[in-house]
């Protein structure tokens, strides 16, 4: 990997957009992609959690192989949305000099969680550099997929040809099918709010 920061989004963005992982059963993934965005039985009451790293999501979700994340979706959201999320998020974890009964509190009434943890490298292994996971709330869910929802795309086929070429031990051709991640412009009175900590503006290996 080249020069990153400790705590930066990389991501796969457009002018107007970026995507997000989310990964689920059967029943939640042909129900969305028949709708064209998330329909029941996905719930609006209950805190989710999106992800802009394509490989901390295959950690997550075992490369589509853990029960109930078998089908992984890449949602492409309106990147006002995503700054919008960022903008009222508050760390699950308090930073270095914050009162941890105000960030307590703030926690607790936050819509939005923002979550940084060990990003991983194409075979599992974690890294010294941090991916962000946003989480959620009740309310903004219902923004999430009423109006930031760009498009829903079906990638578990695309998942599934990396994880054999894995254990094939073709991990060059593995790494070659992966999406094309930059760091994102974080807005900065959200970047100092969520501790984003910047290198210089290149490229990474994901090794």
């Amino acid at each position: 990997m080249t020069d990153r920061g400790l705590r930066e989004v990389w991501a796969d963005f457009d002018d107007a957009t970026i995507v997000v992982y989310q990964a689920y059963g059967d029943a939640i993934a042909d129900a969305a992609l028949a709708a064209g965005r998330f329909a029941p039985p996905f719930s609006l009451g209950r805190m989710t959690w999106i992800k802009p790293s394509f490989l901390w999501m295959m950690e997550r979700c075992g490369w589509a192989e853990k029960p109930g994340q078998t089908r992984v979706l890449a949602v492409r959201i309106t990147r006002a949305g995503w700054e919008q999320a960022l903008a009222g998020a508050v760390l699950t974890h308090p930073a270095e000099g914050v009162d941890p009964d105000r960030w307590s509190e703030e926690l607790q009434r936050a819509p939005v969680r923002v979550q940084w943890d060990p990003e991983r490298d194409l075979g599992g292994g974690k890294l010294q550099v941090r991916s962000i996971q946003v989480g959620l709330g009740r309310g903004v869910v219902q923004d999430y997929v009423e109006k930031w929802c760009a498009s829903l795309t079906d990638i578990t086929p695309q998942v599934r040809r990396m994880r054999a070429l894995l254990r094939a031990g073709e991990r060059d051709a593995a790494r070659r099918q992966l999406p094309v991640e930059r760091r994102y412009p974080v807005p900065d009175a959200i970047a100092k709010k969520l501790r984003l900590h910047r290198g210089a503006p290149e490229g990474r290996e994901q090794a």
